[in-house]
């Protein structure tokens, strides 16, 4: 028999209820159909789903409602980030006294990526981008990065989030970008703010998704320390680095709670 809650608040609920629904979902859901799956009447959940929109949790096309990317840009205040964080940094820093570069690391942010960390260059010369800094994804290296190393749904939706905020895409050409990155395994490309830097990126990869996309804003002349070709070879290895370290608190923070109670049981 189930246990009925001390505390009520109808709204919350209903709300919850709608968010579950659609990341069960695998294609947006129209109104009629939300209703259905909640047994719950139209004017119901009319007003919550206008608040959720409104809050953008959730966004509506011709097809139906599907959630953002939000609750996910809430979480990376969460623990994770700060262990993606913490595992990177030592290896960025690593990566930046080797190449005499800077290097920076992004995540997906909504529509855009959003740089969590940075480690500036050693030398007299180079170019650091800021912590915080936000573009949109189709419109930078480490964002096209993110976008090539997602799953088709992921993409799908990410794109959607772009196109949300009204910026425009070609989506044919930059399906031929993310193809040409897919195959290289990183991509590299002239800097859409300042002349004569060229963005190398690689993604920071999680059972072949990408987490984190790690970028070098490579400056080329007498004070380089390694040439191009070293510095993209270094870059790998790095990200390659940061995702072994990870690995583990990935798997532990996956793991089900009843894993977790069998893993006790068994101490």
């Amino acid at each position: 028999m189930a246990t009925k809650s001390r505390y009520q608040a109808p709204a919350l609920k209903k709300g919850l209820e709608i968010l579950e629904v659609l990341a069960a979902a695998s294609a947006p859901l129209t109104m009629s159909d939300i209703s259905v799956a909640l047994d719950r009447s139209i004017s119901e959940i009319f007003r919550m789903l206008q608040v959720l929109e409104e809050h953008r949790y959730i966004v509506r096309s011709e097809e139906g409602y599907r959630l953002t990317n939000r609750l996910f840009a809430l979480s990376m205040g969460q623990p994770p980030v700060r262990d993606l964080v913490s595992t990177a940094m030592p290896v960025m820093e690593g990566l930046a006294r080797r190449i005499g570069q800077s290097c920076h690391l992004a995540v997906v942010s909504g529509a855009e990526m959003v740089v969590i960390a940075g480690v500036d260059s050693p030398g007299l010369s180079g170019f650091a981008v800021r912590v915080g800094y936000r573009r949109p994804l189709h419109r930078s290296a480490s964002g096209r990065i993110l976008l090539a190393f997602q799953s088709p749904d992921g993409r799908a939706a990410m794109l959607e989030d772009v196109r949300a905020t009204g910026d425009a895409v070609d989506l044919p050409v930059l399906t031929a970008q993310l193809d040409a990155i897919i195959a290289d395994g990183g991509g590299t490309s002239p800097s859409p703010v300042l002349t004569g830097i060229i963005d190398l990126s690689v993604p920071v990869l999680s059972l072949n998704v990408a987490r984190a996309a790690l970028t070098i804003p490579f400056v080329d002349g007498p004070g380089a320390r390694v040439g191009l070709a070293e510095s993209q070879a270094a870059l790998r290895e790095a990200a390659e680095a940061i995702a072994d370290q990870l690995a583990p608190v990935l798997r532990d923070a996956t793991l089900r709670p009843d894993e977790d109670q069998e893993k006790d049981s068994d101490a």
